[in-house]
Order: C-alpha cells, then structure tokens, then sequence
C-alpha cells in the first residue's frame, strides 16, 4: 500500500513502507529478488535468477543489500515480491483524542495487547483538520488514529471489542466503523492525500518531508516533545505516521524564497534526528538519507559503520557514477 506517485522499485531503493507495514512489513522482507543493473552494465539477480524461495541461507543477503541504498550502487529494474492473501473481512474505524500524547500511548497499549491490527496511523491536529479540508470528509480537529483490521468475520468482531476498550482507556472518542468498501476507501484515500493536504495549508510554498523511527516504547515521549518543538518553532509542520511501526513524519511547509524559516526547517529537522538517535531509534524509518542526514548517519553508524559502507560502496562503484554524495 504505498503512498502518493510511489513505484515499486522506487519503493525498495528507499526502504520505504505504507500503512500496511504494520502487520505485513515494510518493503524489505517483502522483496524476495531484485533485478539490478550495476554501475559497469552488468545485470545482477540478487537472488539469482527467477529464484523466490520464502527464505533463504546461500551466501550474502544481496537483495537486502540493495533494498534502501536509495540508488547509490545500482539501478533496480525488477522486483520480484512476496504476497499476501486477501482477508475474509475488514473494517475500519476512526478514533480522535485529547492529545497526540493519549493517541500515540493508545497505539503502544494496542501493540502490547497484540491485537493484530492490519493499519494503525497517526494524525496530529493540524493533519486532521488538513485532511479533512482537503479531501471534504467530516474529520475532527483533533489528534486522530485511523485503524484497520484484518480477519475472519469471528475474529473481526473480539478484535473491535479489544479495540474499544483500549481507545476508551485512553480517552479516545467512540469509534465510527467503516465496513463498506466505499466508506473504507474514501478513508484511507484521504489518509494518501495527505502530502497535498499539507501543501494546501500554505498555497505556493514548498514541502519538505523527514521522518523518523524509534522503539514502541519510546514513541509516545518522542512525539509529545517534537510536537512541543514544532510549536516553539513556529513552523507549519503537520505530523503524520505508521505509529504501529514507531515511525512518524513531519511534512513541513515552508517559503524557500524565505533563508530565515529554511535555517529554522534545517535546525529543527537536525534536532529530531537527533532526538530519535538519544530514544534508541533511527533518524529515518523510510524516507532515506540522502543529502540532508549525511551527519546523523554518522552517528546513528559510527565512523566503522560508514566505513563499511564506503567500502561497499566502491567495491560496487569504484568511479562514484551512482548518486554520488548521496548517503556517504
């Protein structure tokens, strides 16, 4: 399920995920082989050719290799992925709460109770209202998880109990369910949208989106202080994230004519690297390194670590053709 534009390939260079990854797992364990064209013209079946075994112990993991190097060694031109079978019965709910503090700890109890929940995302506020506004959905203005759950018709029904219970615990409102396959796609087309939505609340500025992934047990303190920081900021910068997964987003809108907020959009973005680093976590859980968390994967690595990296990476590319001085 991945997000606005995305493509397949586009998806595994990255490492990226959408808002199934929760039950089903990001890109990473679901691609089974890659077809890559190397920096020298050679053709590269990471798993050897037309092989797709489930799981394998031969050699090197090449496919994991090449899943998120964001096209620093090589061009994937072929995915050959995992499936999942379609479940009997989905629904789908949404629940609002007082605070982004009481939805993420609403998400974490959900995970401890080990409700198999298919999607759990988080909304802040100010995506909600966004979002709402944008795709003409009644949503509150309020922090607001969006969930979907997977399964037989009898188990669909302990699983919404377990929900309810949990959400209330958590001062969550009661939740709206969507079982209709209309209602359920309007939904979570509005969830997609939310890249335009989130430009829309600033017509003719750019959007710059970070990301970042820490321990479940982590993500409520870490969300609560980065909340608190894009507020002192004084920057419009709409949170939304797979929360099951520990990872969330800051999709912040700027005017680049404007080099005083770029500064404060760089500043901030270094500090919630960094705050995901000190939580145990990573500074990107998807969206990749790039140019702009060279520094913080330094030290999220350690001069070892990326000195593997380089040393992988000119081994692979030794004339640095491949998106050079992107990630080292």
């Amino acid at each position: 399920d991945p997000g606005a534009d995305a493509s397949l390939c586009g998806m595994a260079a990255t490492g990226a995920s959408g808002t199934n990854a929760v039950r089903y797992g990001t890109m990473r364990p679901n691609v089974l082989n890659l077809r890559v064209v190397l920096p020298d013209g050679r053709l590269l079946h990471t798993a050897g050719p037309g092989r797709q075994p489930r799981k394998r112990a031969a050699g090197y993991d090449l496919t994991s290799l090449f899943v998120g190097s964001e096209g620093t060694l090589g061009f994937l031109t072929q995915a050959t992925l995992r499936l999942h079978p379609l479940p009997e019965a989905t629904a789908v709910a949404v629940a609002s709460f007082p605070s982004v503090g009481a939805a993420v700890a609403c998400t974490v109890q959900v995970l401890q109770a080990a409700v198999p929940v298919a999607r759990i995302e988080f909304l802040d506020e100010v995506m909600a209202d966004a979002c709402g506004r944008f795709s003409r959905m009644e949503l509150p203005v309020a922090a607001t998880l969006l969930l979907e759950l997977h399964g037989s018709r009898r188990s669909l029904a302990e699983q919404q109990q377990q929900m309810e219970e949990i959400v209330q615990q958590n001062s969550g409102s009661s939740l709206a369910w969507a079982e209709g396959l209309d209602e359920r796609e309007q939904l979570w087309s509005m969830r997609h949208n939310a890249w335009y939505a989130a430009l829309a609340l600033r017509p003719g500025c750019q959007g710059y989106s970070t990301d970042v992934c820490v321990p479940i047990s982590r993500l409520p303190d870490v969300v609560v202080e980065t909340k608190q920081d894009l507020q002192a900021s004084g920057l419009t910068g709409p949170m939304v994230g797979h929360v099951g997964d520990g990872n969330f987003h800051c999709i912040l809108v700027f005017n680049s004519q404007d080099p005083e907020e770029a500064q404060r959009i760089h500043a901030f973005t270094q500090r919630l690297g960094r705050r995901a680093l000190a939580a145990g976590g990573t500074c990107t859980g998807e969206h990749g390194v790039g140019l702009g968390k060279r520094a913080l994967l330094q030290e999220e690595l350690g001069q070892e670590g990326l000195d593997t990296l380089r040393s992988i990476k000119a081994a692979l590319d030794p004339h640095n053709l491949m998106n050079p001085g992107k990630v080292l």
